[in-house]
């Protein structure tokens, strides 16, 4: 057991991961609001993968159906890929899952994508209205990636490894290939590892 805002020595958070609502590319809705009326009507009828209880498939999924007010057939998964790899094949029928999973199949024409769960639409992928737009705005989640250390890891140890984070973030070759997945880049001034420290706290 561990307290995720006392339990490590936070170094700098790495990108964010806006969430899609998506489903496999026959399904029978053509945006956000058609697909939220067949849910309703079909309820448990309609397959949901995930990646596993507890993981961030699951629980932005659970919040979106919650919200909307329907069910589903949930089904768990040995993590993303297995899931993704079904939601292509037609195996299953939809899915909520972060971007950077998303894009190239989401590109390809093999998943659908309805909605954005962010304030504005991702540069990755300027066609998907956002959950505003779509008619669902408290639909509002991201996940996001950061780097820790263990607990009372010495100060200047934790100095180096977020200098060299941040100098990761600012190498052209790796902001390219983050933001070509639809990653959100930390601003400067949110790089620190206060700054992640309170962040967390916010996030609990």
């Amino acid at each position: 057991r561990y307290d995720p805002a006392k339990d490590f020595e936070p170094i700098g958070i790495a990108a964010g991961t806006p969430i899609l609502v998506v489903s496999k590319k026959d399904f029978p809705a053509t945006d956000l609001k058609s697909f939220i009326a067949v849910l309703k009507e079909r309820g448990d009828k309609v397959n949901e993968a995930h990646a596993g209880i507890a993981s961030v498939s699951h629980t932005t999924c659970t919040m979106f159906l919650g919200m909307i007010g329907a069910k589903a057939t949930r089904v768990a998964y040995r993590g993303t890929g297995p899931a993704l790899n079904d939601l292509v094949a037609g195996q299953v029928d939809f899915g909520c899952d972060q971007i950077v999973n998303l894009v190239p199949q989401i590109n390809a024409g093999t998943i659908k994508a309805y909605a954005i769960a962010t304030p504005e639409r991702s540069p990755a992928l300027p066609n998907v209205p956002t959950t505003k737009e779509a008619g669902l705005p408290d639909y509002q989640v991201s996940a996001w990636n950061a780097v820790f250390a263990p607990k009372n890891t010495p100060k200047d140890v934790v100095a180096k490894l977020n200098d060299a984070l941040s100098k990761a973030l600012d190498d052209e070759a790796t902001r390219k290939r983050l933001l070509d997945l639809g990653g959100v880049l930390p601003e400067k001034a949110e790089r620190s590892g206060e700054w992640l420290g309170s962040f967390v706290a916010s996030e609990v």
